[in-house]
């Protein structure tokens, strides 16, 4: 398998990522990796030097002459800088040249090429990116969207359920993961009009485990391993995490081993789930050690063909409604 990835993404790029190709190709944390051929793509005279310094030897590099930005509409750079890293990366992911494609860089213009130059999955109405829930008791859970999708009605909720169902049991490893919806309340019918619309499409699908309401207090604990709700709740919810994560390391209770859980790094980035390849977007602060987890998801995405059985999951539900 080859992944991509743009090791001009990031703020601190491209030497992070270059650190992290290394971590992942030398550490025993990933076992996987000598089945794996990272293509480096951005500056070739930054990347060779830098290589050359950590001794990475029999890493293909695609040139880039250009970077898109952070602050650059995502669209639009998308057009005008066809030889940017970002877009290079997913010219070559569209033409088969590469597996997966991985970028700390600006998240529009990988969003927008994940839509656009990839597509989505026939019958998935929107893609949707998630995030990962550490539980109190040690356990891994998934919220999903968490702001790719700021307005959302019942039909993009129920199918975020599947495909985090998806993702959880072949990447997570969670047997049959419970589904919960985000709610104010666990009592059915709870809720402003697009929960209450959601909950009896999550409860009719036999798709999926539905355990009913979550309410914000249940997010860590293990009533449910999957979690849905709007982008805009979504998001709000992992800003609130992050700044939970920031105030604890501002006071020293940083060491905790839950709370360090929360560092994004251990996670690496995330996948937009409901497109037909592995797109991986990471934090624009990413450091080597969350690159090398970015490609560990990656692998784990391709060596399961996570994205295969989503198709095959959404072909199975359209073959079961026109019957």
């Amino acid at each position: 398998m080859n992944i991509g990835i743009d090791v001009m993404g990031g703020d601190f790029a491209p030497l992070e990522a270059i650190k992290g190709i290394h971590e992942y190709l030398t550490s025993n944390h990933f076992p996987n990796s000598k089945q794996v051929t990272i293509t480096a793509i951005g500056n070739q005279s930054a990347i060779e030097s830098l290589l050359k310094e950590y001794q990475l030897t029999h890493i293909p590099i695609v040139h880039a002459e250009d970077v898109i930005g952070y602050n650059e509409h995502p669209t639009k750079a998308l057009k005008e800088k066809p030889k940017s890293s970002i877009s290079i990366g997913f010219h070559l992911l569209a033409t088969q040249k590469i597996d997966a494609f991985i970028s700390a860089g600006n998240t529009g213009a990988m969003l927008v090429g994940a839509l656009f130059s990839i597509k989505a999955i026939e019958g998935v109405i929107r893609p949707t990116i998630a995030t990962i829930l550490p539980k109190l008791n040690g356990n891994t859970g998934l919220l999903l969207d968490v702001g790719l999708n700021a307005d959302c009605k019942p039909e993009h909720l129920e199918q975020f359920a599947v495909l985090g169902s998806l993702y959880a049991q072949h990447i997570l490893h969670i047997s049959n993961p419970k589904v919960g919806l985000l709610n104010v309340g666990e009592e059915e019918g709870k809720g402003n009009i697009l929960a209450q619309s959601t909950f009896p499409l999550l409860k009719s699908n036999t798709q999926i485990h539905f355990n009913g309401n979550v309410e914000g207090r249940d997010l860590f604990n293990d009533k449910a391993d999957v979690i849905v709700c709007d982008g805009f709740t979504g998001n709000v919810v992992l800003k609130l995490a992050e700044s939970f994560y920031d105030i604890a390391h501002q006071r020293n209770f940083h060491n905790d081993s839950y709370i360090q859980r929360f560092h994004y790094e251990n996670y690496g980035g995330t996948p937009v789930l409901g497109v037909a390849k592995p797109v991986i977007i990471g934090h624009g602060i990413s450091n080597a050690k969350a690159f090398a987890n970015m490609i560990d998801v990656a692998e784990k995405m391709i060596e399961t063909e996570l994205c295969k059985k989503i198709e095959q999951s959404f072909q199975n539900q359209k073959a079961v409604s026109t019957e």
